[in-house]
C-alpha cells in the first residue's frame, strides 16, 4: 500500500466502505427492478388486495394509488442509494485529499457512508410496507426512526465535510 492510501485513505476506511455498499445498494436495486418489475408490482399490488376491505373499505382506487406511488418509492431507494453513495464517496475522497484525516475527517466520512445506505434503505422499506399500510404517509411516518438518522447523519457529514475543508484551505491546519 502505497503512502497516500496508508495515511489518507486508510482512516477513511469505514466512510469508504459504507459509500461504495450504498452505491452497490442502489445499482443492485437497479438491476433487480429491472429484472423484476413485473413480479415487485404484483407483490405491491397483492399486499394491497390482502387488506383491500379491512384498510382501504373496499376502495380499489385508493389500493392502486398508493401501490403506484410504492413503486415510485422503491425507485426512489435505488437513485438515493445510489447517489448519494456517489456523493459520499467524492466528499470523502476530497477529504483525503486534503491532509491526513483527523477526527473530523473520519467522523464525516462515517456519517456520510452510513446516512447514504440507511436513507436508500428507508425508501426501499416505506415502499414495501405502504400497501399493506393503506397509506405511503403511513409508512413513511413508521419509519421515522430510519429516516432521521440517515438523512441527518448525510447533512452532519456534508456540515463536517465544508468544515474540514474551510479548515485546510483557509486556516492551514489540520482538519480534526
Amino acid at each position: 500500500m502505497n503512502g497516500f492510501a496508508q495515511d489518507r485513505l486508510r482512516p477513511l476506511a469505514p466512510g469508504i466502505f459504507l459509500a461504495l455498499l450504498a452505491i452497490a445498494l442502489g445499482f443492485g436495486l437497479g438491476g433487480i427492478f429491472g429484472a423484476a418489475e413485473d413480479s415487485i408490482k404484483g407483490r405491491l399490488k397483492g399486499d394491497a388486495a390482502a387488506v383491500l376491505e379491512t384498510t382501504y373499505g373496499g376502495d380499489q382506487a385508493a389500493a392502486d394509488k398508493v401501490t403506484s406511488k410504492s413503486w415510485a418509492y422503491l425507485k426512489r431507494s435505488h437513485l438515493h442509494a445510489g447517489v448519494l453513495g456517489t456523493a459520499a464517496l467524492s466528499m470523502i475522497l476530497l477529504l483525503a485529499l486534503l491532509g491526513k484525516p483527523g477526527l473530523l475527517a473520519r467522523g464525516s466520512a462515517v456519517l456520510l457512508g452510513f446516512g447514504a445506505v440507511v436513507y436508500g434503505l428507508f425508501w426501499l422499506f416505506a415502499g414495501f410496507r405502504a400497501p399493506g399500510m393503506g397509506s405511503t404517509g403511513v409508512a413513511k411516518e413508521s419509519l421515522q426512526w430510519l429516516a432521521v438518522p440517515g438523512a441527518g447523519a448525510c447533512l452532519l457529514g456534508l456540515l463536517g465535510t465544508i468544515g474540514a475543508t474551510l479548515q485546510a484551505l483557509y486556516f492551514g491546519g489540520r482538519h480534526d
